[in-house]
């Protein structure tokens, strides 16, 4: 009888333990982590993909907002005088942040979101970047663009800022809910 019991006990004890793993899984959260989502969007394209994320690891979701919005003639890449054309030039451009101030001390992990221009992160993600001690925190890039990968601006980032603890990036064009949370989980950490 002791023995039926205790089986008994150990499967409820199994069924319990799987049922808390499944909550986890289903939240998305990292239950050991706090993950923030921070990201810059010129036209709302990196807001949406962003928030897929954030849903997807129960992240807080953070927007670098530019201090001066960008216009549609900012952002016009055929124009060699527009904002965006001449911030992009000079390597050395670090457009100022204005919005909600971040404390980014509380966070161990941050995925960070971005538009590519010119094959490269936007220079306000630099700004981001310099404004936080992001030293030893795990920072994931996620990436939208209309033809260019994310491998280049990945790459200039991660030689830019050596002591961060880079992780490898994704393109999320078009992605789904389900692929977000898919890439997500393959993380792993």
């Amino acid at each position: 009888m002791h023995k039926v019991i205790l089986a008994l006990l150990a499967m409820v004890g199994a069924a319990a333990t799987s049922y808390a793993q499944q909550e986890q899984d289903m939240s998305g959260g990292y239950p050991n982590h706090r993950v923030l989502v921070a990201y810059f969007s010129a036209t709302g394209t990196t807001a949406r993909v962003a928030g897929k994320v954030a849903q997807a690891t129960g992240g807080e979701l953070y927007a670098i907002t530019p201090a001066e919005s960008y216009t549609s003639a900012d952002l016009d890449w055929n124009d060699k005088q527009s904002r965006s054309s001449v911030e992009m030039s000079d390597p050395a451009s670090r457009p100022a942040i204005g919005g909600e101030a971040l404390n980014a001390d509380g966070y161990d992990v941050i995925f960070l979101g971005y538009p590519v221009w010119w094959n490269l992160a936007p220079r306000i993600v630099n700004t981001f970047v310099e404004s936080h001690d992001l030293n030893g925190k795990t920072v994931i890039p996620f990436a939208t663009s209309g033809s260019s990968g994310i491998a280049n601006s990945a790459a200039a980032l991660k030689e830019t800022y050596p002591d961060i603890d880079w992780k490898e990036g994704k393109l999320l064009n078009r992605a789904s809910a389900g692929d977000i949370r898919e890439w997500v989980g393959k993380l792993g950490y």
